[in-house]
């Protein structure tokens, strides 16, 4: 695959990762708002995994390779399949890594989060076209128009982000374990007033998901853990999934560590542990921990129909007609997924996700003929660039 290859590939699947007050750029100048698409199924992989490129894009992780310290992946679909594993599960240690080991799958948890939005939705017990200040009366203040439910889903909303800690991993490290309450990081946001009218641009926010994770909690009556739980996890047999308390900050059962890597006072650089840190402040839109296995079944049962109805579903693969607010490029994300349109007619469908220590991802094409699940222990998971290890294993999952 030649370079300009490579680039479009990385343009695709790097966007999605920051979700926070670092990814409130500037606007670009007003564009029309078109017709909401749902993109044809794309072209089928008839061809099985290319393992030989599959081992290189995971060969020699560890502490000395600099960009990440573990790699696990699962390649499948109905054209084939392939798993592998690389790296150390500790740095100080040396340990193998684990390959059913359990890690942090930030914004992936959007997914989850969507689909019992649509579960509600097909239940009849919430409306997608109605305004979210229906059913939760005084959240949004007066200088919001009405936002609906699918505005929230699709980041179409234009609720700012909350404030946060810092824009540098110090500031975000030094404040690791603070405990942040979901309906007061809906208070900070919607103190700044609206960015854009609703459904008139598209701003991919952590917000958006912490607005529905309190709609859940309402409409369910029970807990926004539980929900998901009893929903998703249960019925799925996700038993190596779990949603930690607000308070929890380790990743339950093996796991490999996840490591930053800081610049050190002498022009050198040392890997930070960031294993441990609390979940609080992701919640519905990034605390999920989970493994490639539960993920890759997960993502099988979504796309086959087996987690949200067919109708309701067509959210996840249908992206608004309106334009990207920080690029004015039109937009890609859709409820709970992203469409990424690759080289050689392939149209994938998927959720990134950066914790720190953690890049992860789920997805695959619409026929299942080819999916890919990976966490990567990546050195510097909330990069603006992709790290390469994930852009070698993407690369190779949908070759041929």
């Amino acid at each position: 695959m030649n370079a300009r290859t490579r680039t479009l590939i990385a343009a695709a699947l790097v966007l999605g990762v920051a979700s926070g007050p670092a990814a409130a750029y500037a606007a670009p100048a007003p564009a029309g708002t078109a017709a909401a698409s749902s993109a044809g199924p794309g072209r089928t992989i008839a061809t099985p995994p290319d393992a030989a490129a599959l081992v290189r894009a995971i060969a020699g992780l560890g502490p000395e390779h600099g960009d990440a310290t573990a790699a696990l992946v699962r390649v499948g679909g109905t054209s084939g399949s392939w798993r592998g594993s690389s790296g150390v599960a500790d740095v100080r240690t040396g340990r193998k890594a684990l390959e059913h080991g359990r890690f942090r799958a930030g914004s992936v948890t959007k997914t989850f989060t969507a689909a019992v939005v649509l579960q509600l939705a097909a239940e009849g017990r919430v409306d997608l076209d109605r305004p979210v200040q229906e059913y939760l009366p005084g959240m949004l203040s007066s200088a919001f128009k009405p936002v609906t439910v699918r505005q929230l889903l699709n980041y179409t909303s234009g609720i700012r982000p909350a404030d946060g800690p810092g824009d540098t991993f110090a500031d975000a490290y030094a404040h690791r374990f603070d405990l942040d309450d979901p309906r007061a990081l809906i208070a900070d946001a919607v103190a700044k007033g609206p960015e854009f009218d609703p459904g008139t641009r598209q701003h991919y926010l952590n917000i958006d998901y912490t607005v529905l994770g309190v709609l859940i909690e309402k409409v369910t009556g029970t807990s926004y853990e539980r929900a998901v739980t009893s929903r998703i996890l249960e019925p799925l047999g996700l038993r190596d999934t779990s949603l930690p308390a607000r308070t929890q900050i380790r990743v339950p059962g093996p796991h490999n560590r996840g490591y930053q890597e800081v610049p050190t006072a002498g022009g050198g650089t040392r890997l930070v542990d960031v294993t441990e840190w609390g979940s609080s402040r992701e919640w519905a839109a990034g605390d999920l921990i989970s493994t490639t296995a539960d993920l890759e079944r997960f993502t099988l049962a979504l796309f086959g129909g087996r987690v949200v109805p067919a109708a309701q579903l067509e959210e996840m693969f249908t992206v608004p007609g309106v334009t990207d607010f920080v690029t004015g490029a039109a937009a890609d994300q859709t409820a709970g997924l992203k469409r990424f349109a690759l080289p050689g007619g392939t149209v994938a469908w998927g959720k990134t996700g950066g914790r720190y220590g953690y890049n992860t991802v789920i997805g695959g094409t619409r026929d299942l003929s080819r999916t890919v699940v990976y966490s990567v222990n990546s050195t510097d998971a909330k990069g603006r660039d992709m790290n390469p290890v994930a852009l070698g294993i993407v690369m190779a999952a949908f070759a041929g």
